[in-house]
């Protein structure tokens, strides 16, 4: 529920009072003495979604846009017509200036915006690092990127071209900052004792999570946006909520920045292009979403407006989308195709061991590592594949495994490899 106090304009008192009547709704008036402007007072209780037709409505009345108007939640509204109301004006979505005043809300001012950003971006940086999973989701209550997401789309849904444009300019500019910030810090500690020394971040698991984005990437960056944009409308979870869009931009980020500090270009160009497409797929649900619900402009006149940005930004965010979905194709089929191969060659060395006789000569299958990567499907490298086996002590090791390994797995696969065979010498108690 929402109380509205609007202060009525000299001569309208009437076909106000007559509007709120009709509207059955219960209403009380005090007498404006301090304002020559405004003879009185009216405040009233409506759903959260009769708000926005009712405001309509009185300006219609003689309440001009800017007429001084409060609306707030109250604790509790006890009135035997509030039923009838919440019939007539049923559903959870809030007025469209409410909405106006809950995305300038969630921008925070600039200087607030980028401490807790630089801040977010330090504590992920360290969990990418430690390869903490808690670490990273604690940085995202931190990070302050779903306000900047929703202006966005709100201030374009609703002609607001200042809304819109801070929006914009703050997740660009905010995640630029976040690649620049993590990098700083890699360049810093990748030489001290903070870190493993010679640390291939590739083979942290929280990072290679953000090198290999792929179509579920964008699936959750959709749901992201939706749920923003659904918070916002239904006015709940909007903190929960900006966790999930924080978690689909500054982590990738920050390996982005770590991919250039450490110098692989590969890590920071794959989690760039994860951290656009989430980006664009988070604004393009939300922009849609806000459309579909049904806000518009205040203006008659600024609609059309409204809905050919609306239309162009959607279109243009789908197609960058699809540009990008390309590398995404590539990157999701890359590492269907480099999990299967390494699943096959386990799977043809244990049948080769197996029947070989290897186990009867005392020779032990000890691990099989496979060194396939979705980058090297791509850029067409063989796969290395390790083969440790462990032998007794004096016992002669079979000549040319290596060469049977690798011919058997040519044969099976249909793919040249590079095979590596080391041997253990082992000692077993009796």
């Amino acid at each position: 529920m929402r109380i509205v106090q609007v202060l009525i304009p000299n001569g309208k008192r009437e076909p106000v009072l007559a509007l709120l009547d009709d509207e059955n709704i219960d209403y009380a008036v005090w007498e404006e003495t301090g304002r020559r402007d405004f003879e009185a007072l009216v405040q009233f209780p409506i759903p959260p979604i009769g708000v926005e037709p009712v405001l309509d409505k009185l300006r219609k009345a003689g309440v001009s846009r800017d007429t001084y108007t409060i609306v707030y939640s109250p604790e509790m509204v006890v009135s035997t017509r509030i039923e009838a109301l919440e019939k007539r004006y049923s559903g959870k979505r809030i007025a469209r200036e409410e909405l106006i005043a809950r995305a300038e809300e969630l921008a925070p001012a600039t200087s607030t915006f980028f401490a807790f950003l630089i801040l977010s971006t330090i504590i992920a940086t360290g969990g990418l690092l430690l390869d903490s999973a808690a670490t990273i989701i604690g940085a995202m209550v931190v990070a302050p990127l779903m306000g900047p997401a929703v202006s966005a789309s709100v201030g374009t849904v609703l002609d607001n071209r200042k809304l819109a444009s801070r929006g914009i300019m703050l997740q660009v500019t905010g995640l630029l900052a976040a690649i620049a910030v993590a990098a700083i810090i890699g360049i810093i500690i990748q030489n001290t004792i903070l870190v493993a020394p010679g640390l291939d971040i590739r083979e942290v698991p929280q990072i290679a999570e953000r090198t290999s984005p792929n179509f579920l990437s964008l699936f959750l960056a959709l749901g992201s946006g939706l749920a923003g944009a659904i918070s916002i409308m239904r006015n709940a979870g909007s903190a929960l909520v900006g966790v999930a869009i924080a978690v689909a931009l500054i982590p990738p980020a920050a390996t982005a920045g770590l991919g250039i500090a450490w110098g692989l270009p590969g890590v920071a160009i794959a989690a760039t292009v994860l951290v656009l497409v989430n980006l664009l797929a988070i604004n393009v649900s939300a922009l849609v979403l806000f459309w579909i619900s049904g806000y518009r402009p205040m203006e008659v006149t600024a609609v059309g407006r409204a809905r050919s940005a609306v239309i162009v930004r959607t279109v243009t965010l789908v197609a960058a989308i699809a540009v990008l979905c390309i590398v995404l194709g590539l990157v999701t089929y890359s590492t269907y195709q480099s999990n299967l191969f390494e699943q096959q060659a386990k799977q043809e060395i244990q049948l080769m061991y197996e029947e070989s006789g290897y186990a009867e000569q005392g020779v032990i299958l000890s691990n099989i590592n496979v060194d396939y990567r979705p980058a090297d499907i791509l850029l067409d490298n063989p796969p290395i594949v390790t083969v440790i086996m462990g032998y007794q002590a004096g016992q002669v090791i079979p000549p040319d495994i290596a060469s049977r390994v690798d011919e058997h797995l040519t044969t099976a696969t249909g793919r040249e490899v590079r095979v590596t065979v080391g041997f253990v010498e082992a000692q077993q108690t009796a």
